[in-house]
């Protein structure tokens, strides 16, 4: 359809497209065009050939790509400085994240080790540092502890248990409990990666990332004010473990043992002190001071040389054993025990892992392939499990050193792992004489980057209420939850408040951008104008089962037509037609009886009738809901050509039935001798169509949906469509959608949606598209609506 226009300045011409035409012009493909069968596509899987044999091994070993081209003399240097730097930072981390994992020190040296290796091999990030993480580290703990408590294993003396616990056999179990979590946590992480799972990290919003953080933050240093203030608090699990905790700790502070708290505070002293100084000359030093490993080997001379241990029974982390142990296969009797904490691992420390490698991977120009990172991170826990390892993800803190000592690739991670290699070889034995108070102070002062988190609420007030409150209750939930049910009930939470959005959208009447082909909301622009007679409705959110019947509900109000009311109306109008054509009827037999007898009599006796019938149907007035509508009254004879509207009153008084006395008959249902009861019902039915039903003046003639924003229909939509429809014209409104994608338009198709009444003509690509044709459609030829073209004449 051609459609030619002036309006002032502007002048159009083309064709307006609906769906047919569209596909007549762009070829559109079909469906079997664009979804092959099952057959096919796994014909197509199945086929092997050296291009695809060859990039499916680049991308199951990332390695193969880039080692080979390694640029040794440019890559070398910067990869070798920035793995010394990590490595450093791998030995205070390791050893005291261990103490969150409640496991002893070594074990976090092994986690450093292993781990980056496989890495190595797997990884697409070039900048991330796998090993002992914080979050992971406190979750850990929390699993171990649960499964392993202390009064599983206190030491017996015949008949007689003591109060003692013993540590030895404590450990060692609480590291089997440890590797069997990695091991089923890696397990499902490759999983997820081999069946194409990677966007589960996108449920993990950075509101509920940021909140989890912190609260694993508050969990930690907790877990660290026993070793800060030298007192054994009881230990508790399930829900409210910190609330318990930090009770039992403070109804202990009396017992503090001064000596370790005087450790700790020297410790955190220098610690923050030479982080602020190693901060203000990070622009000057081409290596940042390596701090934590500075205090270590302090701590640990003093401690040897004046007997801290013996002279003033300060806690220190005791025997290291120098070389590598064996792998073993972790128990899978635990497994069903700790399943559910397994796969929070796996979810937290991937969300974290391509969360970060994403950062840096924007920052430096390369590309990160989320479901290969998910497959690293769950062979480097897998394989690292069998070495008594615990979960790992990636640092923060020494990611960034990483990359801001000139790191360039995974090589750096290979020499920090020798770093890491020689101290569990040669020079673990020489930190047995460490105080357990400064790896707790290290871990407090390198929690106070996750306590500046807490401004997010601050942020979120002014940007995002919904935002907020996912926050609040993440935070809420993970600190009296624990981690594990705190992060399935913030996922939760995160998730319903989507489906609460996109059940509750913004519903909003569209008009024209005077001078574009622009069509805007009339509530909130000013200078959009509506289109007379026609009505543009949008939902900003996709219609789908849990909004369809919000989505009808929302077309009725905001076209101003209650549609049940409406047709509830007409099926009485048209009973009312049927009794009045029986009546007819009835009255044409008595009639032709009369005239026999006399015809003269006879047409006095049937008006008398007839006037007799009129009272009867007097009163005449339809109420439902504050909603009236009046027949309105006429003096002449209603012809077929004349203008009968009905009339559409609004509010009232609840109470009352009737507005006076107005003639359902005087509508024209008056029968002469000479007339036809057939030309009587369809006059009647003619001014029964409802073409002033529904707004005070009735100018509505045709509805547009946009559907531009829906990115799918589900079936329950499609019905609410088809009821549209139908619905409407019953009261003579035609329906058009609009902007609908090729995928929306597909699965209308196999929805059974298109039909001899409803076909592709009532669906146009924009929603200008369906103005023009709505107006020359109805004749409205001369509707000013406004239309830019290239073809402008002034």
């Amino acid at each position: 359809m051609e459609s030619t226009r002036r309006f002032g300045k502007y002048r159009v011409e083309r064709e307006v497209l609906d769906e047919e035409r569209l596909e007549e012009v762009t070829q559109r493909k079909t469906y079997s065009d664009t979804h092959p069968s099952l057959t096919e596509r796994l014909k197509d899987s199945l086929r092997c050939t050296v291009p695809r044999l060859k990039q499916s091994v680049m991308s199951s070993l990332p390695v193969l790509y880039w080692l080979p081209k390694y640029p040794v003399w440019d890559y070398g240097m910067p990869d070798l400085v920035a793995g010394i730097s990590v490595g450093i930072m791998h030995l205070p981390q390791g050893m005291a994240y261990a103490l969150l994992a409640s496991l002893p020190p070594v074990f976090g040296l092994y986690t450093s080790l292993y781990p980056a290796l496989i890495y190595f091999f797997f990884g697409t990030s070039r900048h991330i540092s796998i090993g002992t993480f914080t979050i992971l580290s406190i979750m850990v703990g929390s699993v171990t502890e649960r499964v392993a408590p202390d009064g599983d294993f206190l030491k017996s003396n015949g008949t007689n248990i003591t109060a003692e616990v013993d540590i030895t056999a404590r450990d060692l179990y609480r590291v089997q409990v440890a590797a069997a979590t990695t091991v089923l946590g890696g397990l499902i992480q490759v999983v997820l990666g081999l069946v194409k799972f990677g966007f589960v990290g996108t449920y993990l919003s950075e509101p509920v990332v940021r909140a989890y953080t912190s609260a694993a933050a508050a969990h930690a240093v907790v877990a660290q004010l026993k070793y800060i203030f030298g007192v054994s608090p009881t230990r508790y699990n399930g829900p409210l473990t910190l609330v318990y905790t930090l009770k039992d700790v403070c109804s202990l502070l009396p017992q503090t043992h001064l000596p370790t708290l005087v450790v700790s505070a020297v410790s955190m002293a220098f610690l923050i002190a030479a982080k602020e100084v190693n901060s203000f000359l990070s622009p000057k030093l081409p290596v940042p001071i390596p701090v934590e490993l500075i205090t270590i080997v302090a701590g640990t001379l003093i401690s040897s040389y004046a007997n801290l241990n013996s002279n003033y029974t300060i806690s220190v982390v005791g025997k290291i054993p120098s070389g590598l142990i064996p792998p073993s296969v972790p128990d899978v009797n635990l497994f069903q025990k700790v399943i559910g904490d397994a796969f929070a691992l796996a979810i937290v420390g991937y969300a974290i892992s391509i969360s970060l490698g994403k950062t840096f991977a924007l920052k430096h120009g390369y590309k990160v392939d989320s479901n290969q990172e998910l497959v690293a991170l769950g062979l480097s826990n897998t394989v690292g499990g069998f070495f008594q390892c615990y979960s790992v993800g990636p640092s923060m803190s020494r990611s960034l050193i990483q990359e801001t000592t000139g790191g360039k690739t995974q090589m750096a991670g290979v020499a920090s792992a020798l770093i890491v290699l020689v101290t569990i070889l040669k020079l673990g034995p020489l930190f047995q004489d460490l105080p357990k108070a400064i790896l707790a102070s290290i871990v407090f002062v390198n929690l106070r980057g996750m306590f500046k988190q807490y401004s997010d609420i601050v942020t979120l007030w002014k940007s995002s209420k919904i935002d907020l409150v996912v926050w609040l209750v993440t935070w809420v939930s993970s600190l009296l939850l624990n981690l594990d049910l705190g992060l399935a009930a913030s996922i939760t939470f995160a998730l319903l408040t989507v489906i609460f959005r996109t059940q509750l959208p913004t519903y909003s009447v569209l008009g024209n951008v005077p001078g574009t082909e622009l069509y805007v909301d009339i509530d909130t622009h000013r200078e959009a104008k509506e289109i007379p007679g026609v009505t543009i409705f949008r939902s900003s959110a996709t219609v789908y089962f849990a909004n369809a019947d919000l989505y009808l509900e929302a077309l009725k109000e905001k076209s101003g037509l209650d549609i049940s009311k409406m047709i509830i109306y007409k099926k009485r109008q048209e009973a009312k037609q049927k009794r009045r054509q029986k009546r007819a009827e009835r009255r044409v037999k008595r009639q032709a009886k009369r005239e026999r007898r006399a015809q003269k009599a006879a047409k006095q006796d049937t008006c008398m009738d007839e006037d007799v019938t009129d009272k009867e149907e007097q009163g005449c007035t339809e109420r439902e809901n504050g909603t009236v509508f009046v027949i309105p009254t006429t003096t002449t004879t209603p012809t077929p050509d004349s203008h009968c509207r009905w009339e559409y009153l609004k509010g009232g008084d609840p109470d009352c039935t009737s507005l006076g006395c107005m003639s359902d008959l005087q509508d024209g249902d008056t029968t002469t001798l000479g007339s036809s009861s057939e030309d009587t019902l369809s006059r009647d039915l003619e001014r029964v169509s409802l073409g002033s039903l529904g707004k005070w003046s009735w100018d509505i003639h045709s509805i547009i949906i946009d559907l531009s924003t829906a990115n799918f229909i589900d079936t329950v939509a499609i019905k609410t469509m088809k009821n549209i429809f139908q619905d409407f014209s019953e009261i003579d409104v035609d329906i058009y959608m609009a902007g609908c994608q090729a995928s929306v338009v597909e699965q209308l198709e196999l929805g059974g949606f298109f039909s001899e009444s409803i076909t592709k003509r009532r669906l146009f690509a924009s929603v200008h598209d369906a103005v023009l044709y709505c107006l020359d459609h109805r004749g409205a030829t001369s509707i000013p609506i406004y239309e830019p073209s290239v073809d402008t004449k002034l």
